[in-house]
């Protein structure tokens, strides 16, 4: 947003976490997540809002939308595609969904549908809306965070252990999407050239579990073999909701419509990128 002139707000909930932000050249605003008055109020004075804390946050979403509801403003929601997510337990699944298509999500993910459709609608209350559901992202970002979750969950549990494992046989695929390709994605939808209540599916190819876990434990120069993990340990290490639907799914979309808007991801290099995160000292 910065490359296209646009002044940047961030919001968190410390003014140390602000500083942070501050260094790189983002101007904080300090609001709890439960404060939906004053989040309203920031989001007042912005052309372009991108809510992308908590996917789950209804009460939070809400408020925004009807803050902003007649202002002709750009508010993107962030989802994930684990609303297309099953419970195959590292199962392959041969299933495919993109972005124009209808489903049917799991009970566990309804709430998170309900919300997207819920910000799709204001595209006839005045609002230029747009939904961005991302996949897997890897990569090192260029904020105070470098590295998302899925990868380095892995990565920390092999570390730890010494011993790098996916949920079941890990053949379940998930699709990818590099973190610079997204943020183009982002700023596409935030200079309107989505249609309003645009729902956008980021990605560019897939990987699945067992290929990760394998290249895990080369670059971390373990050991100990690749072995499969119960479904049982996994929610012990990272809760029922992360292994079921983060790391024991099958989650593969096709971005079809965002390709529509002129995005051309060019990053297709998620086993290269899991080598380089093994180094890194963000995790």
């Amino acid at each position: 947003f910065k490359k296209e002139g646009f002044e940047v707000v961030g919001m968190t909930s410390s003014k140390e976490r602000g500083e942070k932000l501050r260094d790189f050249g983002i101007e904080p605003y300090i609001c709890e997540m439960s404060d939906i008055a004053k989040i309203a109020e920031g989001a007042r004075n912005a052309d372009i809002v991108v809510s992308a804390a908590d996917s789950d946050a209804r009460e939070t979403v809400e408020g925004l939308l009807k803050a902003l509801e007649g202002t002709d403003k750009v508010f993107i929601h962030t989802s994930g595609s684990s609303i297309i997510a099953d419970t195959a337990c590292g199962e392959l699944s041969d299933r495919f969904y993109d972005d124009y298509q209808k489903f049917e999500p799991v009970p566990d993910k309804v709430a998170r549908v309900a919300i997207d459709d819920l910000v799709k609608s204001y595209a006839s209350k005045g609002l230029h809306t747009a939904v961005i559901c991302p996949c897997m992202i890897y990569g090192e970002g260029a904020g105070p965070k470098k590295e998302s979750q899925q990868i380095p969950n892995l990565i920390k549990q092999a570390r730890k252990s010494g011993g790098a494992r996916p949920i079941g046989p890990g053949l379940n695929p998930w699709s990818t999407v590099h973190i610079v390709d997204l943020v183009e994605l982002y700023t596409l939808a935030a200079l309107r050239k989505a249609p309003a209540g645009a729902f956008l599916f980021a990605e560019n190819g897939e990987v699945n579990f067992k290929t990760l876990v394998e290249t895990i434990k080369e670059g971390l120069k373990l050991s100990t073999p690749v072995e499969d993990w119960t479904f049982d340990k996994a929610v012990k290490e990272w809760g029922h909701g992360s292994a079921m639907y983060g790391l024991g799914s099958n989650s593969r979309i096709r971005g079809l419509h965002s390709r529509t808007i002129g995005w051309t991801p060019h990053h297709n290099d998620v086993v290269a990128d899991t080598l380089r995160a093994c180094k890194s000292e963000n995790l």
